[in-house]
């Protein structure tokens, strides 16, 4: 039986360079095994790597475990954060601080499965971006029908247990998504997940977003300026220890604030340019 086309078996390893960020706050019961899990999966599947880790002004030892992990590999680059920034601002200064072709993140968590890495670096060669998808496209042969029956896929036991670590923090994603879809008008099967671009093109982006919505914020700016964007199947993966921070309270309010900010400032203000719409591949 021949295999799935993201389940190809790569004997070499990617001849490109990548950089993986990460952001962490707080995490001192996970940052070790993440990092060891890490650069094993690295290791495995590209011949050039670095790991950007930009600590966020923790109050526990997660600064001091990664600076001792540092040392035995000096392919992690540790960069402290005075106070605690939050992901949006984090996020932004790893993404500058990228220093190879391409560019992907994971949470400290891994709460999204990249087994299929080597895969996913494949597309580069021919997507200007690769985007996660915490669900399987769907598939329905009557056009009118597809809004409809994705949002029952959406709402739907099994999809809400497979998207978060619970209930409510599944539907709190969910409404997310779904603004951001209805507002901007970008066709993605899903905002927040792991992303792979080019470098360069990553850190030309003029990022606006203060909180959590940086992520879809870069998404919906290459999808404006003509960008391809290949979608994957990244499952979720609950988290085993520590504490999420993505839909607490000050989170939430950061990305509404950023979201309803941006949108005014972009659509009703006309402040985003001229829109060529990039193609989204599923």
């Amino acid at each position: 039986m021949p295999l799935a086309e993201d389940q190809k078996i790569f004997i070499d390893k990617f001849n490109h360079s990548v950089s993986l960020l990460c952001w962490a706050y707080n995490e001192e019961e996970s940052i070790n095994e993440f990092l060891e899990k890490a650069t094993k999966t690295l290791e495995e599947t590209v011949e050039d790597y670095e790991i950007v880790l930009i600590e966020d002004g923790s109050t526990d030892r997660t600064y001091e475990i990664a600076k001792s992990f540092q040392t035995k590999d000096h392919r992690l680059k540790v960069y402290k954060n005075e106070k605690n920034l939050n992901v949006g601002i984090s996020s932004r200064r790893a993404m500058k601080k990228a220093t190879k072709e391409y560019c992907f993140w994971q949470t400290i968590d891994w709460c999204y499965e990249i087994k299929n890495l080597r895969q996913y670096l494949e597309y580069l060669r021919d997507y200007d971006i690769v985007q996660g998808v915490r669900r399987n496209p769907v598939k329905v042969k009557i056009g009118v029908l597809k809004p409809f029956v994705a949002l029952l896929k959406l709402f739907g036991m099994k999809h809400l247990t497979r998207r978060s670590d619970t209930i409510g923090k599944a539907i709190i994603s969910l409404i997310n998504y779904i603004v951001i879809r209805i507002l901007f008008r970008v066709p993605l099967s899903d905002f927040q997940n792991v992303t792979f671009y080019r470098t360069k093109w990553l850190q030309s982006i003029n990022f606006e977003a203060i909180g959590p919505f940086a992520n879809p914020e870069g998404l919906i700016k290459s999808y404006w300026h003509g960008m391809s964007i290949k979608e994957v199947s990244i499952p979720f993966l609950p988290r085993k220890q520590g504490i999420a921070t993505g839909t607490n309270l000050n989170s939430i309010i950061k990305a509404v604030f950023d979201i309803v900010r941006l949108w005014f400032r972009w659509v009703i203000l006309g402040k985003r340019g001229k829109v060529n719409k990039g193609k989204i591949v599923r």
